[in-house]
Protein backbone atom coordinates (compact mmCIF):
# COMPACT_ATOMS: atom_id res chain seq x y z
CA UNK A 1 0.00 0.00 0.00
CA UNK A 2 1.33 3.32 -1.09
CA UNK A 3 1.44 6.59 0.95
CA UNK A 4 -1.85 7.71 -1.32
CA UNK A 5 -3.46 4.59 -0.77
CA UNK A 6 -4.85 5.08 2.89
CA UNK A 7 -7.14 2.25 4.77
CA UNK A 8 -9.89 3.42 5.94
CA UNK A 9 -12.19 1.56 8.56
CA UNK A 10 -15.15 -1.01 7.30
CA UNK A 11 -17.38 -0.22 9.25
CA UNK A 12 -19.25 2.78 12.13
CA UNK A 13 -18.89 0.06 14.52
CA UNK A 14 -15.45 -0.73 13.51
CA UNK A 15 -15.16 3.08 14.51
CA UNK A 16 -16.49 2.88 17.77
CA UNK A 17 -14.95 -0.63 19.34
CA UNK A 18 -11.60 0.12 17.84
CA UNK A 19 -11.46 3.80 19.04
CA UNK A 20 -13.13 2.40 22.37
CA UNK A 21 -10.68 -0.41 22.78
CA UNK A 22 -7.84 2.40 22.57
CA UNK A 23 -9.38 4.24 25.42
CA UNK A 24 -10.11 1.07 27.29
CA UNK A 25 -6.92 -0.21 29.22
CA UNK A 26 -5.62 -0.91 32.39
CA UNK A 27 -6.36 2.36 33.73
CA UNK A 28 -9.96 1.83 34.08
CA UNK A 29 -9.94 -1.27 36.21
CA UNK A 30 -7.64 -0.25 38.95
CA UNK A 31 -7.24 3.62 38.23
CA UNK A 32 -10.52 4.34 38.35
CA UNK A 33 -11.88 2.29 41.30
CA UNK A 34 -8.49 3.42 43.33
CA UNK A 35 -9.29 7.54 42.05
CA UNK A 36 -13.28 6.76 43.45
CA UNK A 37 -11.95 5.02 46.48
CA UNK A 38 -9.76 7.79 47.60
CA UNK A 39 -11.96 10.55 46.78
CA UNK A 40 -15.30 9.70 48.33
CA UNK A 41 -16.85 7.20 45.82
CA UNK A 42 -19.83 8.14 43.84
CA UNK A 43 -19.74 12.03 44.43
CA UNK A 44 -16.05 11.40 42.59
CA UNK A 45 -17.99 9.65 39.71
CA UNK A 46 -20.52 13.06 39.50
CA UNK A 47 -17.67 15.19 39.15
CA UNK A 48 -15.87 12.64 36.74
CA UNK A 49 -18.95 12.23 34.39
CA UNK A 50 -18.88 16.06 34.51
CA UNK A 51 -15.10 16.40 33.09
CA UNK A 52 -15.23 13.85 30.94
CA UNK A 53 -18.13 16.28 29.08
CA UNK A 54 -16.53 19.40 29.97
CA UNK A 55 -12.80 18.06 29.32
CA UNK A 56 -12.36 15.50 27.50
CA UNK A 57 -15.39 14.69 24.93
CA UNK A 58 -14.11 18.23 23.60
CA UNK A 59 -10.40 17.17 22.84
CA UNK A 60 -11.03 14.18 21.76
CA UNK A 61 -13.11 15.73 18.79
CA UNK A 62 -10.48 17.87 18.50
CA UNK A 63 -8.17 14.73 18.04
CA UNK A 64 -10.62 13.64 15.84
CA UNK A 65 -10.98 16.36 13.58
CA UNK A 66 -7.17 16.66 12.96
CA UNK A 67 -6.30 13.13 12.14
CA UNK A 68 -9.33 12.56 9.99
CA UNK A 69 -8.47 16.57 8.33
CA UNK A 70 -4.91 15.55 7.29
CA UNK A 71 -5.52 11.69 6.54
CA UNK A 72 -1.85 11.37 7.74
CA UNK A 73 0.06 9.54 11.20
CA UNK A 74 -0.32 11.86 14.23
CA UNK A 75 3.22 13.81 13.31
CA UNK A 76 2.05 14.47 9.50
CA UNK A 77 -1.32 15.84 10.54
CA UNK A 78 0.11 19.22 12.06
CA UNK A 79 2.72 19.62 8.89
CA UNK A 80 -0.15 19.03 6.83
CA UNK A 81 -2.62 21.76 8.83
CA UNK A 82 -0.04 23.95 9.84
CA UNK A 83 2.85 23.45 6.95
CA UNK A 84 6.39 25.24 7.64
CA UNK A 85 5.61 25.92 11.56
CA UNK A 86 6.52 23.99 14.65
CA UNK A 87 3.34 23.03 15.24
CA UNK A 88 4.56 19.82 14.21
CA UNK A 89 6.63 19.24 17.09
CA UNK A 90 3.38 18.17 18.84
CA UNK A 91 2.95 15.75 16.83
CA UNK A 92 5.86 14.25 17.28
CA UNK A 93 5.90 14.75 20.92
CA UNK A 94 2.66 12.35 20.81
CA UNK A 95 4.77 9.65 18.57
CA UNK A 96 7.50 9.65 21.21
CA UNK A 97 4.70 9.63 23.72
CA UNK A 98 3.20 6.31 22.43
CA UNK A 99 6.41 4.92 21.62
CA UNK A 100 7.22 5.60 25.52
CA UNK A 101 4.15 4.64 27.14
CA UNK A 102 4.04 1.11 24.95
CA UNK A 103 7.11 0.13 26.51
CA UNK A 104 6.84 0.14 30.00
CA UNK A 105 3.47 -0.63 29.83
CA UNK A 106 3.84 -3.88 28.00
CA UNK A 107 5.98 -4.53 31.30
CA UNK A 108 2.17 -4.63 33.43
CA UNK A 109 0.56 -6.24 30.03
CA UNK A 110 2.85 -8.74 30.29
CA UNK A 111 2.23 -9.45 33.74
CA UNK A 112 -1.13 -10.25 33.21
CA UNK A 113 -0.33 -13.33 31.24
CA UNK A 114 1.63 -14.58 34.26
CA UNK A 115 -1.70 -14.25 36.16
CA UNK A 116 -3.67 -16.13 33.49
CA UNK A 117 -1.32 -19.05 34.17
CA UNK A 118 -1.43 -18.04 37.97
CA UNK A 119 -5.45 -18.51 38.12
CA UNK A 120 -5.62 -21.23 35.71
CA UNK A 121 -3.55 -23.85 37.44
CA UNK A 122 -5.22 -22.25 41.07
CA UNK A 123 -1.82 -21.24 42.17
CA UNK A 124 -4.06 -18.54 44.28
CA UNK A 125 -5.24 -21.20 46.36
CA UNK A 126 -4.00 -21.39 50.34
CA UNK A 127 -2.09 -18.33 50.13
CA UNK A 128 -1.79 -15.50 52.93
CA UNK A 129 -1.80 -12.05 52.33
CA UNK A 130 1.71 -11.88 53.39
CA UNK A 131 2.14 -14.98 50.71
CA UNK A 132 0.61 -12.49 47.87
CA UNK A 133 3.11 -9.98 48.14
CA UNK A 134 6.02 -11.76 48.82
CA UNK A 135 5.34 -13.95 45.29
CA UNK A 136 4.19 -10.49 43.45
CA UNK A 137 7.85 -9.17 44.28
CA UNK A 138 8.98 -11.89 43.64
CA UNK A 139 8.02 -12.26 40.27
CA UNK A 140 8.14 -8.46 39.07
CA UNK A 141 11.74 -8.76 40.54
CA UNK A 142 13.00 -11.99 38.26
CA UNK A 143 15.27 -11.42 36.16
CA UNK A 144 13.69 -13.21 33.05
CA UNK A 145 9.95 -14.72 33.77
CA UNK A 146 8.23 -11.10 33.36
CA UNK A 147 10.99 -10.41 29.51
CA UNK A 148 9.52 -13.78 28.42
CA UNK A 149 5.93 -12.24 29.59
CA UNK A 150 6.14 -9.12 27.73
CA UNK A 151 7.70 -9.76 24.42
CA UNK A 152 5.03 -12.61 24.17
CA UNK A 153 2.42 -9.70 24.97
CA UNK A 154 4.18 -7.24 22.37
CA UNK A 155 4.40 -10.19 19.30
CA UNK A 156 0.81 -10.86 19.82
CA UNK A 157 0.03 -7.08 19.57
CA UNK A 158 2.55 -7.41 16.36
CA UNK A 159 0.47 -10.00 14.87
CA UNK A 160 -2.11 -7.79 14.91
CA UNK A 161 -0.85 -4.25 13.79
CA UNK A 162 0.39 -6.41 10.44
CA UNK A 163 -2.51 -7.61 9.16
CA UNK A 164 -3.79 -3.74 8.70
CA UNK A 165 -6.21 -1.90 9.60
CA UNK A 166 -9.25 -3.30 8.61
CA UNK A 167 -8.71 -7.04 8.91
CA UNK A 168 -6.20 -6.68 11.89
CA UNK A 169 -7.17 -3.46 14.36
CA UNK A 170 -10.77 -3.25 13.43
CA UNK A 171 -11.04 -7.41 13.56
CA UNK A 172 -9.97 -7.60 16.50
CA UNK A 173 -11.82 -4.91 17.98
CA UNK A 174 -15.05 -6.76 16.82
CA UNK A 175 -13.65 -9.61 18.89
CA UNK A 176 -12.08 -8.33 21.78
CA UNK A 177 -14.28 -5.55 23.07
CA UNK A 178 -17.60 -7.52 23.16
CA UNK A 179 -15.92 -10.45 24.75
CA UNK A 180 -14.70 -7.93 27.38
CA UNK A 181 -17.75 -6.70 27.82
CA UNK A 182 -19.24 -10.17 28.79
CA UNK A 183 -16.36 -11.09 30.79
CA UNK A 184 -17.40 -7.44 32.66
CA UNK A 185 -21.12 -8.14 33.31
CA UNK A 186 -20.61 -11.79 34.52
CA UNK A 187 -17.89 -10.97 37.27
CA UNK A 188 -19.90 -8.04 38.59
CA UNK A 189 -22.84 -10.13 38.89
CA UNK A 190 -20.69 -12.72 40.81
CA UNK A 191 -19.45 -10.06 42.84
CA UNK A 192 -22.84 -8.01 43.83
CA UNK A 193 -24.10 -11.39 44.87
CA UNK A 194 -21.64 -11.88 47.83
CA UNK A 195 -22.40 -11.43 51.40
CA UNK A 196 -21.69 -7.77 52.14
CA UNK A 197 -21.19 -6.74 49.12
CA UNK A 198 -23.62 -4.13 49.98
CA UNK A 199 -21.60 -1.87 51.38
CA UNK A 200 -19.25 -2.02 48.78
CA UNK A 201 -22.40 -1.07 46.10
CA UNK A 202 -23.66 1.98 48.77
CA UNK A 203 -20.37 3.29 48.55
CA UNK A 204 -20.22 3.44 44.53
CA UNK A 205 -23.78 4.61 44.64
CA UNK A 206 -24.47 7.28 47.06
CA UNK A 207 -22.31 10.42 47.35
CA UNK A 208 -20.31 11.37 50.40
CA UNK A 209 -19.88 15.56 49.58
CA UNK A 210 -18.01 15.67 53.02
CA UNK A 211 -15.09 14.05 50.86
CA UNK A 212 -14.85 16.11 48.23
CA UNK A 213 -12.70 19.21 47.83
CA UNK A 214 -10.22 21.08 45.34
CA UNK A 215 -8.12 17.74 45.19
CA UNK A 216 -11.38 15.88 44.02
CA UNK A 217 -11.77 18.01 41.23
CA UNK A 218 -8.15 17.60 39.74
CA UNK A 219 -7.99 13.97 40.54
CA UNK A 220 -11.49 13.55 38.15
CA UNK A 221 -10.15 16.02 35.72
CA UNK A 222 -6.89 14.17 35.54
CA UNK A 223 -8.81 10.26 35.46
CA UNK A 224 -11.06 11.69 33.07
CA UNK A 225 -8.16 12.79 30.67
CA UNK A 226 -6.08 9.73 31.28
CA UNK A 227 -9.02 7.56 30.93
CA UNK A 228 -9.72 8.13 27.43
CA UNK A 229 -5.92 8.00 26.09
CA UNK A 230 -5.92 11.66 24.86
CA UNK A 231 -2.86 13.83 24.04
CA UNK A 232 -0.94 10.44 23.32
CA UNK A 233 -1.64 10.40 19.37
CA UNK A 234 -3.89 7.10 19.39
CA UNK A 235 -7.02 8.99 18.83
CA UNK A 236 -5.67 11.06 16.09
CA UNK A 237 -3.78 8.39 14.14
CA UNK A 238 -6.81 6.34 14.08
CA UNK A 239 -9.14 9.21 12.75
CA UNK A 240 -6.90 8.99 10.34
CA UNK A 241 -8.86 5.93 9.04
CA UNK A 242 -12.14 7.38 9.52
CA UNK A 243 -14.33 7.81 6.74
CA UNK A 244 -15.85 11.40 4.99
CA UNK A 245 -19.40 10.25 6.94
CA UNK A 246 -18.18 9.45 10.27
CA UNK A 247 -20.23 11.68 12.78
CA UNK A 248 -17.17 13.02 15.14
CA UNK A 249 -18.87 14.16 18.14
CA UNK A 250 -21.30 11.41 18.44
CA UNK A 251 -18.41 9.33 17.97
CA UNK A 252 -16.45 10.85 20.62
CA UNK A 253 -19.96 10.75 22.86
CA UNK A 254 -19.65 6.94 22.31
CA UNK A 255 -16.33 6.07 23.04
CA UNK A 256 -16.57 7.98 26.31
CA UNK A 257 -19.53 6.61 27.59
CA UNK A 258 -18.19 3.09 26.70
CA UNK A 259 -14.96 4.07 28.39
CA UNK A 260 -17.10 4.99 31.15
CA UNK A 261 -19.00 2.08 31.70
CA UNK A 262 -16.13 -0.07 31.74
CA UNK A 263 -14.70 2.03 34.52
CA UNK A 264 -17.88 2.06 36.24
CA UNK A 265 -18.65 -1.88 35.91
CA UNK A 266 -14.71 -2.37 37.23
CA UNK A 267 -16.02 -0.47 40.76
CA UNK A 268 -18.72 -3.21 40.82
CA UNK A 269 -16.37 -5.76 40.49
CA UNK A 270 -13.72 -4.36 42.69
CA UNK A 271 -15.88 -2.76 45.59
CA UNK A 272 -18.42 -5.27 46.32
CA UNK A 273 -15.59 -7.99 46.53
CA UNK A 274 -13.62 -6.31 48.16
CA UNK A 275 -15.79 -4.66 51.20
CA UNK A 276 -17.24 -8.51 51.54
CA UNK A 277 -13.85 -9.41 52.07
CA UNK A 278 -13.13 -6.50 54.53
CA UNK A 279 -10.59 -5.18 52.29
CA UNK A 280 -10.14 -1.70 51.16
CA UNK A 281 -9.39 -0.80 47.21
CA UNK A 282 -6.82 1.39 48.09
CA UNK A 283 -3.76 0.08 46.40
CA UNK A 284 -2.09 1.23 42.80
CA UNK A 285 -1.01 -1.48 40.45
CA UNK A 286 -0.61 -3.67 43.55
CA UNK A 287 -4.68 -3.78 43.65
CA UNK A 288 -5.08 -6.52 40.43
CA UNK A 289 -1.95 -8.34 41.60
CA UNK A 290 -2.04 -8.38 45.23
CA UNK A 291 -5.00 -7.70 46.55
CA UNK A 292 -7.12 -9.08 43.95
CA UNK A 293 -5.66 -12.33 44.30
CA UNK A 294 -6.85 -12.26 47.85
CA UNK A 295 -10.33 -11.45 47.17
CA UNK A 296 -11.42 -14.04 45.09
CA UNK A 297 -9.43 -16.70 47.29
CA UNK A 298 -11.72 -14.89 50.35
CA UNK A 299 -14.99 -14.32 48.83
CA UNK A 300 -14.66 -17.90 46.64
CA UNK A 301 -12.11 -20.29 48.33
CA UNK A 302 -15.22 -22.02 49.90
CA UNK A 303 -15.70 -22.84 46.35
CA UNK A 304 -12.94 -24.11 44.87
CA UNK A 305 -13.41 -24.33 41.15
CA UNK A 306 -15.53 -21.31 41.05
CA UNK A 307 -12.59 -19.31 42.97
CA UNK A 308 -10.69 -20.72 39.68
CA UNK A 309 -12.94 -19.63 36.87
CA UNK A 310 -13.50 -15.93 37.85
CA UNK A 311 -9.98 -15.17 38.85
CA UNK A 312 -9.21 -16.78 35.40
CA UNK A 313 -12.10 -14.77 33.72
CA UNK A 314 -10.77 -11.61 35.62
CA UNK A 315 -6.68 -11.86 34.68
CA UNK A 316 -8.46 -12.57 30.87
CA UNK A 317 -10.60 -9.49 30.62
CA UNK A 318 -7.20 -7.41 32.19
CA UNK A 319 -5.55 -8.88 29.13
CA UNK A 320 -7.60 -7.99 26.41
CA UNK A 321 -8.30 -4.37 28.39
CA UNK A 322 -4.22 -4.31 28.18
CA UNK A 323 -4.11 -5.74 24.58
CA UNK A 324 -6.34 -3.14 22.96
CA UNK A 325 -4.48 -0.41 24.31
CA UNK A 326 -1.20 -1.86 23.32
CA UNK A 327 -2.27 -2.24 19.66
CA UNK A 328 -3.21 1.67 19.37
CA UNK A 329 0.09 2.78 20.86
CA UNK A 330 1.70 0.46 18.15
CA UNK A 331 -0.32 2.01 15.73
CA UNK A 332 0.71 5.51 16.34
CA UNK A 333 4.44 4.79 15.75
CA UNK A 334 3.73 2.45 13.49
CA UNK A 335 2.36 4.92 11.16
CA UNK A 336 4.59 7.58 11.50
CA UNK A 337 7.58 5.19 10.27
CA UNK A 338 5.04 3.54 7.76
CA UNK A 339 4.71 7.01 6.10
CA UNK A 340 6.82 9.51 7.42
CA UNK A 341 10.27 7.57 6.29
CA UNK A 342 8.34 4.90 3.38
CA UNK A 343 8.92 1.79 5.01
CA UNK A 344 6.24 -0.81 4.33
CA UNK A 345 4.06 -1.55 6.92
CA UNK A 346 5.36 -4.82 7.65
CA UNK A 347 8.71 -3.18 8.52
CA UNK A 348 7.39 -0.30 10.49
CA UNK A 349 5.72 -2.84 12.74
CA UNK A 350 9.17 -5.22 13.28
CA UNK A 351 11.05 -1.67 14.27
CA UNK A 352 8.47 -0.61 16.55
CA UNK A 353 7.82 -3.76 18.03
CA UNK A 354 11.77 -4.24 18.63
CA UNK A 355 12.27 -1.13 19.83
CA UNK A 356 9.54 -2.29 22.69
CA UNK A 357 10.81 -5.25 23.34
CA UNK A 358 14.18 -3.74 24.24
CA UNK A 359 12.95 -0.51 26.00
CA UNK A 360 10.30 -3.13 28.02
CA UNK A 361 12.74 -5.21 28.70
CA UNK A 362 15.13 -2.35 30.46
CA UNK A 363 12.22 -1.27 32.37
CA UNK A 364 11.53 -4.82 33.68
CA UNK A 365 14.88 -5.11 35.07
CA UNK A 366 14.86 -1.90 36.13
CA UNK A 367 12.25 -3.11 39.55
CA UNK A 368 14.61 -6.06 40.11
CA UNK A 369 18.32 -6.31 39.10
CA UNK A 370 18.51 -3.04 37.76
CA UNK A 371 16.94 -1.25 40.59
CA UNK A 372 19.55 0.83 42.47
CA UNK A 373 20.40 2.43 38.75
CA UNK A 374 18.21 5.48 38.96
CA UNK A 375 17.50 8.96 37.42
CA UNK A 376 16.25 11.38 40.26
CA UNK A 377 15.35 8.82 42.46
CA UNK A 378 13.15 6.53 39.81
CA UNK A 379 14.10 3.77 38.52
CA UNK A 380 13.30 3.97 34.45
CA UNK A 381 9.77 1.86 34.91
CA UNK A 382 9.00 4.62 37.05
CA UNK A 383 10.70 7.43 35.17
CA UNK A 384 8.52 6.67 31.56
CA UNK A 385 5.52 6.55 33.66
CA UNK A 386 5.79 10.04 35.45
CA UNK A 387 7.75 11.78 32.33
CA UNK A 388 4.85 10.55 30.05
CA UNK A 389 1.63 10.44 32.33
CA UNK A 390 2.59 13.59 34.36
CA UNK A 391 4.40 16.38 31.97
CA UNK A 392 4.06 14.98 28.07
CA UNK A 393 0.20 14.29 27.93
CA UNK A 394 -1.11 16.90 30.00
CA UNK A 395 1.12 19.16 27.85
CA UNK A 396 -0.16 17.13 24.69
CA UNK A 397 -3.64 17.50 25.16
CA UNK A 398 -2.81 21.57 26.15
CA UNK A 399 -1.71 21.95 23.06
CA UNK A 400 -4.37 19.99 21.40
CA UNK A 401 -6.82 22.64 22.68
CA UNK A 402 -4.82 25.86 21.76
CA UNK A 403 -4.30 24.21 18.65
CA UNK A 404 -8.03 24.03 17.83
CA UNK A 405 -9.44 26.43 20.06
CA UNK A 406 -6.96 29.43 18.84
CA UNK A 407 -4.83 28.19 15.52
CA UNK A 408 -7.06 25.95 12.92
CA UNK A 409 -8.53 28.17 10.51
CA UNK A 410 -12.29 28.38 12.40
CA UNK A 411 -13.87 27.35 8.63
CA UNK A 412 -12.23 24.20 8.43
CA UNK A 413 -13.19 22.84 12.34
CA UNK A 414 -16.88 23.56 11.11
CA UNK A 415 -16.18 21.67 8.09
CA UNK A 416 -15.15 18.43 10.21
CA UNK A 417 -17.62 18.87 12.89
CA UNK A 418 -20.70 18.98 10.29
CA UNK A 419 -19.38 16.98 7.94
CA UNK A 420 -19.31 19.94 5.38
CA UNK A 421 -22.53 21.18 6.97
CA UNK A 422 -24.38 17.63 6.62
CA UNK A 423 -24.74 17.56 10.53
CA UNK A 424 -26.77 20.43 12.75
CA UNK A 425 -24.29 20.70 15.02
CA UNK A 426 -25.98 23.06 17.83
CA UNK A 427 -23.00 23.15 20.52
CA UNK A 428 -20.47 24.34 17.73
CA UNK A 429 -19.78 27.50 19.75
CA UNK A 430 -20.13 25.96 23.35
CA UNK A 431 -16.85 23.47 21.57
CA UNK A 432 -14.82 26.06 20.44
CA UNK A 433 -15.51 28.21 23.56
CA UNK A 434 -14.72 24.91 25.65
CA UNK A 435 -11.29 24.39 23.55
CA UNK A 436 -10.69 28.30 24.17
CA UNK A 437 -10.63 29.09 27.39
CA UNK A 438 -11.97 25.96 30.06
CA UNK A 439 -9.94 22.81 28.41
CA UNK A 440 -6.28 24.85 28.77
CA UNK A 441 -7.01 26.22 32.16
CA UNK A 442 -8.13 22.55 33.37
CA UNK A 443 -5.42 20.96 31.93
CA UNK A 444 -2.96 23.50 33.82
CA UNK A 445 -4.68 23.12 36.68
CA UNK A 446 -4.07 18.76 36.20
CA UNK A 447 -0.72 19.36 34.85
CA UNK A 448 0.08 21.50 38.36
CA UNK A 449 -1.32 19.13 40.68
CA UNK A 450 0.00 16.12 39.22
CA UNK A 451 3.52 17.26 39.44
CA UNK A 452 2.52 17.58 43.16
CA UNK A 453 2.79 21.81 43.44
CA UNK A 454 -0.79 21.82 44.82
CA UNK A 455 0.00 21.04 48.65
Amino acid sequence: MTRNERANFGSKLGVILASAGSAVGLGNIWRFPFETGNHGGAAFILIYLVCVLILGIPIMIAEFLIGRRSRANTAGAYQKLAPGTQWRWVGRMGVLTGFLILGYYSVVAGWTLEFIGEAATNSFAGKSPAEFIASFNGFVSNPWRPVIWLILFLLATHFIIVKGVEKGIEKSAKIMMPLLFILLIVLAVCAVSLPGAGAGIEFLLKPDFSKVDGNVFLGAMGQAFFSLSLGMGCLCTYASYFRNDTNLSRTALNVAGIDTLVAILAGFIIFPAAFSVGIQPDAGPSLLFITLPNVFQQAFGNIPWLAVILSLMFYILLALAALTSTISLHEVVTAYLHEEFNFTRGKAAKLVTAGCILLGVLCSLSLGVGKDYTIGGLNLFDLFDFVTAKIMLPLGGFLISVFIGWYLDKKIVWEEVSNNGALNVHIYKLFIFILKFIAPVGIVLIFINELGLFK
